[in-house]
């Protein structure tokens, strides 16, 4: 990720037409959840208030059209990397994630399956 800022800074220097957007590669990650009949916004805002503190956390959608009854949870972060770093936080038994636990206890009564799709940015 650093040689792509270098990079991405030598050719802002040399053509300040360019966005620096267009060479930062970034992953966004949306985790879907299909909830049951009337949950869905229960489910997204439990979701919103817990995930509140959470940097990487771009939005939480519900849905207006296609299948029914979906929250998504939308995150960006730099890298693959970045990302497994940050979901192995969810897997410590530290004070912050036992207060996470807390608040969602009882979330999977709220919806049916869920999905996640990973898609890279250019």
């Amino acid at each position: 990720m650093f040689l792509i800022k270098i990079f991405a800074n030598l050719v802002l220097a040399s053509y300040p037409h360019y966005s620096l957007l267009k060479f930062i590669i970034m992953i966004i990650v949306h985790d879907i959840f299909v909830c049951k009949p009337g949950n869905a916004s229960k489910f997204a805002k439990l979701f919103k208030e817990v995930m509140a503190d959470n940097a990487e956390l771009v939005n939480i959608m519900t849905d207006l059209t296609g299948d029914y009854n979906r929250v998504i949870m939308v995150t960006k972060y730099d890298s693959l990397t970045a990302y497994e770093q940050n979901f192995q936080k969810y897997m410590q038994d530290s004070e912050e994630m036992k207060k996470m636990k807390e608040k969602m206890q009882g979330y999977h009564d709220l919806y049916l399956t869920g999905s996640r799709e990973i898609y890279q940015v250019w």
